[in-house]
């Protein structure tokens, strides 16, 4: 052999023989004694306690699934036993996450390349504490060392790092959150077989994409949220299907918390990005109210519901992630609901938008929106109420309603939310045909512009504003009701049948208080409105529940039917109180003219009703009525004194010249002919 040979020969030796002491020190070096550097460095990185408490080793074994050489390079297979990683400081709880054991295999080659691929890693009894206090610390947000003498300039790392897949036996999860009541308790484990996505949540979507890859783990939750039960279960994908941007990673769940049931059935695009949602989604429960706490959204106390959507969710938006619950369908109590609405994360708070349709809508649904109370949150609050001895919201001596809007929540979302009922069922005492309204919430601040209802063959249209950021809150109404039919409104009254009348009428009322009773108390405001050809009689006032009615009519009219030519009221509201610029009802008998003021503050009437006759019949009675007391035990009698001056009630009616022609506006054109109001409030401006 030449000189240079031997050269060579010595040369390869040497460094065969290096890498032999290299790889011999590396798989005979105790590893344990590397565990206190290791966990000072961790530590102080995560700024919290870490350490890995049992025996760290590493093993060398060759991959025989590389093709070719890379066959024969030995791979290092990492583990370490015990491990813990701890809480920071304001968290009392020692523990975070707990590890029986990990096992991991690392790619020497892929190091060539800066990049760190661990093709898998073995879980043992993971067991792992969220937690949340009351001032909003948690344990979930890590506060890096390195972050805090990262430069805002400094290069990102040529490094990369790739893991295909997580293995476990057994995974725990406990959750608890002082913020939202909440004490959860999670078990994962995998499924031992994987299960199609087609066999839980269906072969594609409904956009027509790929469906999802199969369910490899399931999962169990118990506990409370919201300080309400919850359980749950669900399957979720593997870890191949969490990293993928082609494959969507499946998502299956049936939650239970309290009264309100969720279920999904779908996909997540693109999950380490974030990138969309694509769900069949479904919710039940008691009210919709309850949601608020599961979802952040905004919604009605409502009678109990259920729901059927589809959910489609877009994170990486310009202003926010958008979800989109498309051409859904289900019930609020006994009502029908469809429609498609849109939920936007902007800044500076939520939106909700979009359009709902019943096509048959229970009046009694409609809760909230009326003022009606809805199914049985307002019913479970008052037995609450009881059990504590307070008072209820509705004092026993009181008609108009106490209950209190509630207004503390109005300013964390805006709504623009349209809403139609194709189809009212009702009592025969309401006949209301449909429904139509245009909701806007924005910055605490409630519209329902219009807020429109057909009733009696004519339609009752109103705008509603609510001023939800003030305390107390600031209400305004404004009402028109045109060309309701009388023999509608009094369907079950045989002689109003024959009747041709119609209401017309407007008001606009404003006021401040949390309650109806209370605005209506501060409220100032008019009321206008015309009755023409129409009956009254003992009867009628038996029918519709006024029972002062029954005296009054009885005193006037004895027990006769009475055609009424026109009925006219123009009232003004001034803190609270209603005083009358005309109240007349001009009779084939005789004018009645009403005179007095209505308080809404204490809900007393003093009301003084003043005949005459007129034509060859004699009104019965000669003396003047009273109406006074309360709403609630009204009293009526006649007055002592005097008896009626002759054409008292004429020369009133002389000095209403400007209430008159302001209520001649409330009779369209084409009523004219018909309505005997135009005559009588003609004949009033001539005098």
């Amino acid at each position: 052999m030449s000189r240079t040979g031997k050269v060579i020969s010595w040369i390869v030796g040497i460094f065969l023989l290096l890498v032999v002491v290299v790889v011999v020190v590396i798989a005979t070096f105790n590893w344990n004694r590397l565990k206190p550097t290791i966990n000072q460095k961790v530590s102080t990185e995560l700024n919290r306690p870490f350490a890995i408490r049992g025996d760290l080793g590493v093993a060398w074994e060759r991959n025989r699934d590389e093709p070719g050489w890379r066959s024969w390079v030995p791979w290092p297979h990492v583990h370490a036993q015990d491990i813990l990683l701890g809480n920071p400081p304001a968290i009392d709880d020692i523990t975070m996450v707990h590890l029986q054991r990990v096992d991991a295999t690392l790619s020497p080659l892929a190091l060539l390349h800066k990049e760190i691929f661990i093709p898998w890693i073995k879980l043992e009894q993971p067991d792992t504490r969220l937690i949340q206090t009351a001032k909003g610390k948690n344990n979930w947000t890590f506060d890096l060392a390195a972050s805090d003498s990262a430069s805002s300039d400094a290069q990102p790392s040529a490094w990369t790092f790739r893991m295909d897949n997580i293995l476990f036996d057994q995974a725990k999860i406990a959750y608890r959150d002082a913020i939202n009541k909440a004490d959860v308790q999670v078990t994962v484990n995998p499924l031992g077989k994987p299960v199609p996505y087609a066999q839980i949540a269906g072969g594609k979507d409904e956009a027509g994409q790929k469906g999802a890859s199969d369910f490899v783990f399931g999962w169990k939750a118990a506990g409370t949220y919201n300080d309400e039960k919850l359980t749950g279960d669900g399957k979720l994908g593997g870890m191949l299907s969490l990293r993928s941007k082609t494959n969507p990673f499946p998502i299956q769940a049936d939650v239970r918390n309290g009264t309100t049931r969720v279920q999904v059935a779908g996909n997540l695009q693109d999950p380490m990005n974030l990138g969309g949602l694509n769900i069949r989604l479904r919710f039940s429960g008691d009210t919709l109210a309850n949601l608020y706490g599961l979802t952040g959204v905004l919604l009605p106390d409502t009678p109990p519901y259920e729901t059927d959507g589809h959910l489609i969710a877009r994170f990486q938006q310009k202003g926010g992630p958008v979800f989109h619950y498309n051409d859904f369908n289900g019930h609020i109590g006994d009502s029908d609901i469809h429609g498609s609405l849109t939920y936007s994360q902007v800044k500076p708070r939520p939106k909700l938008e979009g359009s709902l349709e019943s096509r048959q809508l229970r009046m009694a649904d409609l809760g909230p929106l009326i003022g009606v109370k809805s199914g049985k949150g307002s019913d479970k609050t008052e037995q609450a109420k009881a059990k504590r001895g307070e008072a209820p919201n509705q004092p026993a001596d009181r008609v108009l309603p106490h209950d209190r809007f509630d207004t503390k929540n109005w300013d964390v979302m805006d709504a623009d939310v349209k809403f139609s009922g194709k189809r009212i069922e009702h009592s025969d005492s309401l006949p209301i045909s449909d429904l139509y309204t245009h909701l806007v919430l924005k910055n605490g601040n409630l519209l329902l512009d219009p807020l429109r209802f057909g009733v009696a063959g004519g339609s009752l249209n109103s705008t509603i504003r609510m001023e939800g950021d003030r305390s107390p809150m600031r209400a305004r109404a404004d009402l028109h009701a045109r060309n309701l039919k009388l023999k509608q409104l009094f369907s079950s009254v045989e002689s109003m049948q024959s009747s041709m009348g119609q209401i017309n009428g407007d008001a606009t009322l404003s006021g401040t208080g949390n309650s109806v009773a209370d605005i209506l108390a501060t409220s100032d405001g008019s009321v206008k409105l015309l009755m023409n050809d129409g009956v009254i009689s003992r009867g009628l006032m038996e029918i519709v529940g006024l029972n002062v009615g029954n005296y009054v009519v009885g005193k006037l009219f004895g027990d006769d039917e009475v055609r009424i030519n026109c009925a006219a009221a123009d009232l003004n509201v001034a803190n609270g109180v209603a005083s009358t610029k005309l109240f007349v009802f001009d009779t084939e008998n005789a004018v009645i003219n009403i005179t007095g003021t209505t308080n809404f503050a204490n809900e007393r009437l003093d009301l003084s009703i003043n005949p005459e006759s007129k034509g060859m019949r004699i009104v019965t009675l000669r003396s003047p009525l009273y109406v006074k007391g309360t709403f609630k035990n009204p009293d009526a009698g006649v007055k002592a004194g005097p008896l009626i001056a002759r054409g008292a009630a004429a020369v009133a009616l002389g000095a209403v010249v400007a209430p008159a022609a302001a209520l001649l506006a409330l009779i369209s054109p084409s009523d004219n002919e018909q309505n005997q109001c135009v005559n009588v409030l003609q004949q009033m401006k001539k005098k």
